[in-house]
């Protein structure tokens, strides 16, 4: 028989609250934050009912920063990730466990336009000059390409 581990997430939903970025003692940005799915269920009646689970979510380095300067509560998400099982015994010695899942990809899934309501871009996400301008004009009268922001550094690219 093969040896066969796969472990592999990829869940689609809506942020139930902002993500808020830490930092470890060693300088490593983390972000955590639940993803809210929704599910179909059929009650005894046949009935379709709703239901929500509340996934919740750790992402580090450059995703960890992506996730928390692009997404704010309520902020449709797709991640990609696999799932990771902790336990650990508590101060008053009851055995605990937590399933998470480490997110390793993060994608927009609305558009700007289908945000939700309420949704105010604080300036912290990159949006370049000349954008939703029509690709053939280049949003411009001298017909020059759009000015967009120099990265010098891979890293700091947001995808």
């Amino acid at each position: 028989m093969a040896n066969f581990n796969f472990n592999k997430v990829i869940l689609g939903g809506r942020l139930t609250a902002d993500p808020e970025l830490r930092t470890t003692a060693t300088g490593v940005s983390v972000v955590s934050f639940t993803v809210a799915v929704n599910r179909r269920f059929v009650n005894k009646n046949n009935e379709d009912q709703p239901q929500a689970d509340f996934i919740n979510c750790t992402a580090w380095r450059a995703t960890a920063e992506f996730i928390s300067r692009y997404f704010k509560k309520a902020s449709s998400i797709c991640v990609v990730g696999s799932i990771q099982t902790r336990n650990w015994t508590d101060q008053q010695g009851q055995k605990r466990f937590a399933t998470d899942v480490v997110v390793d990809e993060a994608m927009f899934v609305d558009s700007k336009s289908e945000r939700p309501a309420g949704f105010q871009n604080d300036g912290a996400s990159y949006t370049p000059e000349g954008y939703g301008a029509p690709a053939a004009s280049f949003g411009n009268a001298e017909g020059e390409a759009p000015k967009f922001e120099e990265i010098t550094d891979e890293e700091d690219l947001p995808f």
